[in-house]
């Protein structure tokens, strides 16, 4: 069964409570997805385990539903430092 941006977004919030998160899909064939996730529990943590936690939460459909997942992952003082140099 195929999954959903939705379906992704909520598997994410399970697993990061209070996280914000915005996923697409990418390409419109329902299995490349892009995720922006932005959580307080990524403070200290390093990229490779910020995106563990994120493949964790996704569980199976990381090797089954999900062909690609590309992540930008951020704590929200990154998240504000990121929108003030886009401006």
């Amino acid at each position: 069964m195929a999954i959903s941006p939705d379906g992704i977004r909520e598997r994410i919030l399970s697993a990061l409570p209070g996280a914000s998160v915005a996923v697409r899909d990418s390409t419109g064939g329902g299995d490349h997805f892009a995720a922006t996730v932005i959580a307080d529990s990524f403070e200290g943590m390093g990229l490779v385990d910020r995106h563990r936690a994120i493949y964790a939460a996704l569980g199976a459909a990381m090797h089954s539903d999900i062909h690609a997942l590309a992540l930008e992952t951020l704590t929200p003082a990154e998240a504000k430092r990121k929108e003030g140099n886009g401006r």
